[in-house]
C-alpha cells in the first residue's frame, strides 16, 4: 500500500549560540534522513559566522546533493551584523526577546504563502525562544519544542512555580536546605541550580526570557530533549507525566567527528600534528566553550595551577574568553614557561581533539555538549562550571555517574588546587575510577542509538506521532 498522508515540513529556527547551533544542524540532517522537508530558519549573523570561517554559502548544500529536503533562509536578529554580541550580552538577548519574533514570522508567513510542496505543517523551535507557542496557533502548526540540555535543567525551568512557592527562588531570604520536591528529581542543593536560578535580581533580560519562554513551552505538543533515556530515567519518567517528552540524544552526526557540516562559528585550528607527537592520554584538554567568560583572577590561577602541573595541554582560549578589550590576558611568562608542552589556540574542532589518543582528560566549563562528546570519546573531566545549565550539568558528571571532579570545592579558586585536581584527573586511582565509569557511561549512550536503541525509538515514535 501506498503511504498517501503529506510528508512532514517543519520549520526549523535555530538559536544563535554555538551551543545550540550544533545540535540543532545535527538535528535537523536527522529528521531530514528520516523523510522530513525542514526549512531552516537561521539569524544572518550566525550564517555569516559559520560562512565566512569554512567558505561555504549554504551550510547544508553537501547534504541536499545527497537528497535531503533541506531549504534555508537567514533572517536579521535585530542587531546590526558586526555588533559584538559576546560584549554587549545584556542588548543582544533582548533583541531576542523583543524583536526576533517578527523576523521569524515574516519568514513564515512568506514560506506558507508561497504555497510551497509540501506544505508547512509543524515548527520546530528551541525552548529558549519565547514565541513559538503563540506563532504555531496563529499559523495552525504543530509546535515542537527542541531542548539542547539534559532533561534535570529542563523540568527545573518547567517547575519555577515550585522553587518559587517553597522559598528556593525569587525571594528575600532563599532557603538554602536540600530541593526535594520537584517531580522526578530526587534531590539537588540550591548550589546546583543554573545559575540564574541562583541569582537574587530576577528582573534581568535572561530572567524575562527563561520566564516567558517556560510559560510558552507548556503549550508544545511535542518536546524533544538532547539527553539518553537511561542517564535521567527518573527526571523523564516525571516529565513524561507532564508533557510529551522524547529523549532522542546524543543529537550527534551519523559520523561522529567525520562530519563534513559546517556547525563552528569561528576558525578552527588543526591540532592533529602537534597531538600525533604526544603518548597516549598525557594531554589535558582546557576549553571553557563559545560564550561564557572567566574572571581574569580565575584564569590566571588557573593558568599557574597548569604551569606547576608540568601536564602537556592544548587550551583553547578565546580571544574574548575575560573581555574583548583584553585579548591576551594570559601572565607575561606563560608561553615561554610551557613551550613544548602547550598548546594555546583560539578555537579547534573540539570532537577532532577529544578523539585523539593523545588526551587524558579536558578541563571544561560543563557545556552540555561539551559532556557528551566527552563521554563519546570516553574522556573524564575536570568541571570548572561559569553559567546557565553548567552548574546542574557539573552535578550529574561528578555527583551521580563519577566522570570526573571538581576543579575547586571552594572559592576564591587557587593555583593549588588547580595542580592538584589535575593530577587526580590524570593520574591514580582516581583516575582509573573516572575512567572505568565513563566507559559504562559511553556504552549507555552507544545503546541509546544502536538499533531499537532509546533514543532512536523514541525519535521514530515521536515521527509517527508527527505523521499521524
Amino acid at each position: 500500500m501506498v503511504d498517501s498522508r503529506p510528508k512532514p515540513h517543519a520549520i526549523l529556527v535555530c538559536y544563535p549560540l554555538q551551543g545550540h547551533v550544533i545540535p540543532t544542524i545535527n538535528l535537523t540532517i536527522k529528521l531530514a534522513q528520516k523523510g522530513f522537508t525542514i526549512t531552516f530558519i537561521n539569524t544572518q549573523s550566525t550564517h555569516d559566522q559559520i560562512t565566512q570561517k569554512n567558505s561555504q554559502d549554504d551550510i547544508f548544500s553537501s547534504y541536499r546533493g545527497l537528497g535531503l529536503d533541506i531549504r534555508y533562509v537567514t533572517v536579521p536578529d535585530g542587531l546590526p551584523l558586526n555588533f559584538d554580541r559576546s560584549l554587549n550580552h545584556n542588548q543582544f538577548m533582548a533583541a531576542l526577546l523583543h524583536v526576533f519574533s517578527a523576523h521569524v514570522e515574516e519568514a513564515l508567513l512568506k514560506i506558507m504563502e508561497s504555497k510551497i510542496d509540501p506544505p508547512v505543517n509543524c515548527l520546530i523551535a528551541d525552548s529558549f525562544f519565547v514565541f513559538p507557542g503563540k506563532l504555531a496557533k496563529k499559523y495552525g502548526l504543530l509546535y515542537i519544542s527542541f531542548w539542547t540540555e539534559p532533561a534535570l535543567v529542563f523540568t527545573l525551568y518547567y517547575h519555577l512555580h515550585l522553587l518559587k512557592l517553597n522559598g528556593h527562588f525569587g525571594c528575600t531570604g532563599k532557603r538554602e536546605d536540600v530541593i526535594d520536591y520537584i517531580p522526578g528529581v530526587q534531590s539537588i542543593k540550591p548550589k546546583d541550580l543554573m545559575s540564574y536560578l541562583q541569582e537574587t535580581d530576577t528582573t534581568s533580560i535572561c530572567h524575562q526570557i527563561i520566564f516567558n519562554a517556560f510559560e510558552d513551552v507548556r503549550s508544545a505538543d511535542f518536546i524533544l530533549c538532547n539527553t539518553i533515556q537511561e542517564l535521567e530515567p527518573e527526571t523523564i519518567s516525571a516529565l513524561q507525566v507532564e508533557k510529551t517528552f522524547f529523549a532522542i540524544g546524543p543529537v550527534f552526526p551519523s559520523e561522529f567527528n567525520k562530519s563534513d557540516m559546517a556547525t563552528s562559528m569561528w576558525s578552527e585550528f588543526d591540532c592533529t600534528h602537534w597531538l600525533d607527537l604526544q603518548q597516549h592520554a598525557t594531554v589535558l584538554y582546557v576549553s571553557f566553550g563559545s560564550y561564557a567568560h572567566l574572571t581574569k583572577n580565575n584564569l590566571l590561577e588557573i593558568a599557574y595551577g597548569l604551569l606547576s602541573s608540568k601536564v602537556s595541554f592544548i587550551w583553547v582560549l578565546r580571544p574574548d574568553i575575560v573581555s574583548s578589550d583584553d585579548p591576551n590576558p594570559l601572565p607575561d611568562d606563560f608561553q615561554g614557561e610551557t613551550h613544548g608542552r602547550g598548546l594555546i589556540i583560539p578555537w579547534c574542532c573540539q570532537k577532532q581533539v577529544l578523539t585523539h589518543t593523545a588526551i587524558g582528560g579536558f578541563l571544561t566549563h560543563c557545556g552540555w555538549n561539551s559532556i557528551l562528546e566527552a563521554i563519546w570519546c570516553q574522556v573524564p573531566l575536570l568541571c570548572f562550571p561559569l553559567l546557565t545549565d553548567q552548574f546542574t550539568n557539573r552535578k550529574l558528571v561528578v555527583d551521580d555517574w563519577n566522570i570526573g571532579l571538581n576543579l575547586c570545592d571552594k572559592n576564591p579558586i587557587t593555583k593549588d588546587e588547580v595542580l592538584e585536581k589535575i593530577h587526580q584527573l590524570m593520574y591514580g586511582k582516581s583516575s582509573d575510577e573516572f575512567r572505568n565509569s565513563i566507559k559504562k557511561v559511553k556504552k549507555t549512550l552507544e545503546n541509546a542509538l544502536g538499533d531499537g536503541g532509546s533514543s532512536e525509538r523514541n525519535l521514530d515514535n515521536f515521527i509517527r506521532r508527527v505523521c499521524k
